[in-house]
């Protein structure tokens, strides 16, 4: 499976079969140009959208017409069965920001979950629902999300072989964010590739939780 981030929580996930999952595209320009992120350029089979929020719900800006899934429960298309999780933007069950789903989903036998921005560190009920977890996708720039030290104790919890930083402040990021290292210092293990894009295989997945620090392709 190859892995692409554009930025902020939005990836282009592509099986060896050419099926394409696009997670949380942003509205270029959103939110009076803090989103500065390049026009989403890739067409996809499945979009999935976390909450409704002009930086994460963009799927009308994409081409072609790719089905969209929002919401917990099960969702199906074709050969592809994606599970919501029930969860908050915020530490006050939503007072504050609203809802968020949590993805999970099997992709060329990867066990994958996009957290979306998720807002508080998830419940033991909310752990077991996700279940096994090999490529997390997981925010860790605070204000909006979990912070880092947040980030770290879900990661924890989950205990994903590979674990993907997203939501954080970057060049093209005009929110009051954490920049990535706050996440990354003093962990063993880190990644940095100095790409937006690398390939992950089941067979080749390391023995122990790694972090892979990816750069914006937008």
């Amino acid at each position: 499976m190859k892995v692409k981030w554009y930025g902020h929580a939005a990836f282009l996930l592509t099986s060896d079969q050419g099926f394409k999952v696009i997670t949380d595209p942003y509205e270029p320009g959103g939110f009076g140009g803090a989103i500065a992120y390049g026009r989403i350029p890739d067409e996809a089979d499945v979009v999935l959208v976390s909450h409704d929020h002009a930086d994460h719900n963009y799927a009308k800006g994409l081409p072609g017409k790719p089905q969209v899934i929002q919401g917990s429960g099960t969702h199906r298309f074709k050969d592809l069965e994606v599970r919501g999780i029930a969860s908050y933007h915020d530490e006050g069950q939503g007072s504050q920001r609203g809802k968020n789903t949590i993805f999970c989903f099997t992709l060329d036998g990867l066990q994958v979950c996009h957290l979306g921005d998720l807002g508080h560190i998830p419940t033991e009920q909310q752990v077991k629902q996700i279940g096994p977890v090999e490529l997390l996708l997981m925010p860790i720039g605070g204000v909006y999300t979990i912070d880092s030290s947040q980030a770290a104790l879900t990661a924890q919890k989950l205990n994903p072989r590979v674990i993907i930083p997203m939501h954080f402040k970057t060049p093209q990021c005009g929110f009051p964010l954490a920049k990535v290292e706050e996440f990354t210092k003093g962990k063993a293990s880190v990644k940095d590739i100095g790409a937006s894009e690398f390939k992950i295989e089941k067979e080749n997945l390391p023995p122990t939780p790694e972090i892979i620090v990816l750069q914006p392709a937008l």
